[in-house]
């Protein structure tokens, strides 16, 4: 989102999704009458995976009526919570919605942390880092906060060094030293694994990169570590919905033993519970 046709894309792509969102059901609907369905907007892997796991085993014991709606940007999830199309979403990081809210005017407020999903930097072309020949392509996600997460891996594991204190807000001019004289690539996140073909390597967040059939934990030549991480993904709805009790029996839900159960058997370390 560096420039005017990067912001115009993704603000085209949230309408045109939000609109299939909005058609599902009233805004009232979904986010005002708390006797029907909580309707929950996520990316699909894994966070619908989870969803649907507490749908499918958990939400009727529980009394909660569950919808979950598949969006795969990362714009569609806020904008669709902020005018109550849905009534909670489950996608992104503190620090993303701290940023969206910042620069969107958007008044959506954490509810529970659930899991982290480790970002990694993957390739076709190379098996170690060490290997990216000089003037290599890096493609990197082009939302501020990811591109700095992105370029905060690289920095941890030396390819290279990056302003002090420039943190999640990094961008390519904040690198200092670049010894292999990279070249990045802003994509959409979720373009990012099918780039690999196309570029030298990828910085992939961990939700597509299982989309994509990649395994953090074997395929990543580095990846972030859970130790100390304020990147965990958490479930999140508009400010003043925090004590809609159908969302505080998700919130419960998502934090259960049969969830950590479920993450830790499916995604073996790809995804990590973080309660």
């Amino acid at each position: 989102m560096r420039n005017t046709a990067k912001i115009t894309t993704a603000v085209l792509a949230a309408g045109a999704l939000t609109l299939g969102l909005s058609a599902c059901g009233s805004d009232k609907d979904a986010a005002s009458d708390t006797s029907g369905p909580l309707v929950v907007a996520a990316s699909p892997t894994p966070h619908a995976e989870i969803l649907n796991f507490v749908k499918d085993n958990l939400a009727k014991k529980a009394g909660l009526d569950l919808e979950v709606k598949e969006v795969s940007d990362y714009v569609t999830p806020n904008t669709s919570t902020e005018d109550g199309s849905v009534g909670a979403n489950f996608f992104q990081t503190k620090p993303y919605l701290d940023d969206f809210n910042q620069k969107r005017g958007t008044h959506i407020v954490p509810v529970v942390d659930v899991h982290l999903e480790p970002l990694g930097l993957y390739s076709h072309k190379v098996k170690k880092a060490d290997e990216l020949k000089s003037g290599a392509t890096v493609a990197v996600p082009n939302d501020t906060v990811n591109e700095g997460r992105a370029l905060q891996l690289l920095a941890a594991n030396g390819i290279i060094t990056l302003k002090d204190g420039v943190g999640t807000s990094a961008t390519p001019s904040d690198i200092t030293k670049n010894p292999k004289n990279l070249k990045f690539k802003e994509l959409e996140a979720a373009q990012t694994p099918r780039a690999l073909d196309d570029v030298d390597a990828a910085v992939v967040n961990g939700n597509y990169a299982i989309g994509a059939d990649l395994k953090p934990a074997k395929d990543a030549l580095v990846l972030e570590t859970a130790e100390n991480n304020p990147n965990n993904n958490l479930l999140a709805v508009k400010e003043g919905q925090e004590n809609d009790p159908r969302v505080k029996k998700l919130a419960k839900l998502l934090t259960s033993p049969e969830v950590k159960k479920f993450i830790e058997d499916k995604y073996a370390g790809a995804v990590l519970p973080s309660f």
